[in-house]
């Protein structure tokens, strides 16, 4: 591990950066940075790879190893440079449509593998580079430049695709919250396996508005509940709404009316293995009447695939009888020809 001092500023590359003025990726940068800058790692031991959108520029943007790929395919380039050099800290940056569309089976194999991975995924619910048509995570009904009528189609929830796919750590996080989606960067680093932290983040062009509910000043204490393993899930202005377990589905409740205490409030755990409630945390939504979770949601233990893979070389080279390529040509069904 690395013991040279670093700020953000050590990340920063000399190019231009080219997202729209206003652009949720910018915020988001500045997050990866000052992470980058907190973490125990040499700034030669980063890289960042990336595959195809607006968020895939990034890492023209940083001052460290890396690869810009084509469509869909930034897990499989991450998870390939990850198992031939397991001691490099890696970022894949990826976008709704990256992960989710053309990149959706590696994404779900990249996670079911546990490969030790930071994902970073930019929903901002619309393709942005391609000029605004609707992605897998655009709303039912999203009217958009190939939807003109409305979508037709239900939309992936990321959290909930990554529980499918086994996962064992998922976070949410805001592009405007630079602070907390720092905090919540250093804790996927740290996490052995693959960390997939969505970033709800504001298209200004396309898809200005998206996540308004959720950030405006007016809702956002109301809207947003931010998750601590160990703490209460208490959220609102006046910091007295929670939530409660109603049999087997979660409800909010104000401290304070019908008896409700703080101890009634349930205390997040984020280490348990059983994903039941961190599922029902993922879906909570304004529709529904909750607020929508943030921080880190899941965080489970899990042996990597590197490491997997790794143990089991050394077991095969222990038992193995081949110790020459002579002795693998000969070995196995052979054949005389005369």
């Amino acid at each position: 591990m690395g013991n040279t001092k670093y700020t953000f500023k050590d990340f920063k590359s000399d190019q231009e950066i080219r997202w729209c003025p206003g652009c949720g990726d910018t915020a988001i940068l500045m997050a990866v940075q000052k992470a980058m800058a907190e973490l125990d790692h040499e700034k030669e031991d980063y890289a960042v790879i990336s595959g195809i959108g607006c968020s895939s520029r990034f890492p023209y943007y940083m001052n460290t190893y890396g690869f810009h790929g084509i469509h869909g395919r930034a897990g499989v380039l991450a998870s390939g440079v990850k198992t031939a050099n397991p001691k490099l800290s890696v970022w894949q940056i990826t976008g709704d449509g990256d992960a989710l569309a053309i990149g959706g089976n590696h994404f779900i194999h990249e996670v079911r593998r546990n490969v030790n991975l930071n994902i970073l995924l930019f929903n901002n619910r619309i393709y942005g580079l391609t000029k605004g048509q609707y992605s897998p995570t655009s709303l039912f009904g999203q009217v958009t430049k190939s939807s003109p009528y409305g979508t037709i189609e239900e939309p992936f929830n990321p959290g909930e695709l990554v529980l499918g796919a086994k996962g064992k750590f998922f976070a949410r996080s805001l592009d405007v919250k630079v602070k907390e989606t720092t905090e919540i960067l250093v804790q996927a680093d740290k996490h052995e396996g693959a960390s997939v932290v969505e970033i709800l983040q504001n298209c200004v062009i396309y898809n200005n508005g998206a996540f308004a509910d959720i950030t405006s000043k007016e809702t956002r204490d109301d809207n947003q509940i931010w998750l601590e393993h160990g703490k209460p899930m208490i959220f609102g202005k006046e910091k007295n709404k929670g939530l409660v377990l109603d049999g087997f589905s979660l409800k909010v409740v104000t401290i304070g009316e019908d008896g409700i205490t703080k101890d009634d409030i349930l205390v997040h755990d984020a280490h348990e293995k059983n994903p039941y409630l961190h599922l029902a945390l993922i879906n909570m939504s304004l529709a529904d009447g909750f607020p929508v979770a943030f921080g880190v949601i899941r965080q489970v233990e899990a042996p990597t695939y590197e490491k997997l893979l790794e143990k089991q070389i050394e077991e095969v080279k222990a038992k193995s009888k081949i110790t020459c390529m002579d002795d693998l040509l000969n070995s196995g069904s052979t054949w005389v020809v005369e």
